[in-house]
């Protein structure tokens, strides 16, 4: 990764003996995302989530299986970047109950917060540094670059200005639509803030962190030739502590569990998480990944009999349930 905050720089190493590999499931099931809201509304919530999650899971599986993919892993992400979450230990021994109830059981636990910088490492601003904006017919140039502004977009912007009723009709005088670059009959344009700059530094919005955590699960992080966001495992019957910040950013929970990268990965979220998820596709277009990392996990699905798409957006699928 390259960094680019002052005075500070990370490098990829040259050598390519210290360029470590990670242990790979075929797949990485995601059983939830949810945030302080879901929370606070009590177990009545968590038990609603894992209910509605468990067909889907179920239905991952399957398909897993019959892809010849035997080793699926569980994650579950809290979100605890930037909001006022109760403390792990009032709350993860909720999650973990409310799962098992409902027949899901979870194998590593997640903090979004470590998406941001875990184990000491700029991960978010690492990702930001590899995005290589796709150019795009007819422009100039003129509109500043993502590190700049923030925003990532999946095609061309619209230019000019509506006229005085409001409305931007096609033929309006100095007034362009934005485009989708790949788009087919009709566009489906997307411009994404990636993060806003507050005093005191970068605030990541949710789908740049969520993008981040999607590379994590593919096992595509690395900081120095080492793997970024691995898990640090959790002894069981041991407690959670107090405060979020001292909880490591990935914990396994489940010390029988297969690993937490993967090949692929499958999501199961609310609904309102969508246009969330779309922003995620849009960054992971435009992110250029460690090639040796590209290179490893390629390799080695092809070795299993598992090729995975050459796009990093293709590895990632999604099942939304209809709810808050």
């Amino acid at each position: 990764m390259t960094e680019g905050r002052p005075g500070a720089t990370f490098r990829e190493t040259n050598d390519a003996s210290r360029f470590q590999a990670v242990p790979l499931a075929h797949l990485s099931l995601e059983l939830g995302h949810l945030a302080a809201q879901d929370f606070e509304a009590g177990p009545e919530r968590l038990r609603e989530h894992f209910d509605r999650v468990r067909p889907w899971a179920d239905a991952a599986r399957t398909a897993a299986a019959t892809a010849g993919g035997p080793r699926v892993s569980t994650c579950f992400l809290v979100d605890d970047y930037g909001t006022s979450c109760a403390t792990p230990a009032k709350l993860l021994p909720a999650v973990l109950a409310e799962a098992e109830r409902a027949g899901l059981g979870i194998d590593y636990l997640a903090r979004e917060s470590g998406c941001d910088s875990g184990d000491g490492i700029p991960v978010a601003e690492g990702v930001a540094a590899r995005i290589v904006e796709a150019p795009v017919p007819g422009t100039d140039g003129s509109r500043p670059p993502v590190v700049r502004t923030g925003w990532l977009a999946n095609g061309r912007r619209s230019a000019g200005t509506p006229d005085d009723t409001g409305v931007a009709p096609a033929d309006a005088v100095g007034w362009r639509p934005p485009a989708e670059t790949t788009a087919r009959s009709h566009s489906v344009f997307l411009d994404a803030e990636l993060w806003s700059r507050p005093a005191g530094g970068r605030v990541w919005s949710c789908s740049f962190l969520a993008a981040v955590w999607q590379l994590a699960r593919l096992g595509l992080l690395r900081h120095l030739g080492g793997p970024v966001l691995q898990p640090t495992p959790w002894p069981p019957g041991k407690g959670f502590p107090d405060d979020w910040d001292v909880l490591p950013p990935v914990i396994r929970v489940n010390s029988s569990a297969a690993p937490f990268s993967a090949y692929r990965t499958c999501s199961v979220l609310p609904s309102r998480l969508l246009p969330v998820e779309h922003a995620v596709r849009v960054v992971l277009e435009q992110v250029a990944v460690e090639p040796r990392a590209f290179a490893q996990v390629s390799r080695r699905a092809l070795s299993e009999g598992v090729p995975v798409p050459d796009d990093v957006h293709h590895r990632i699928t999604y099942a939304f349930y209809e709810g808050p």
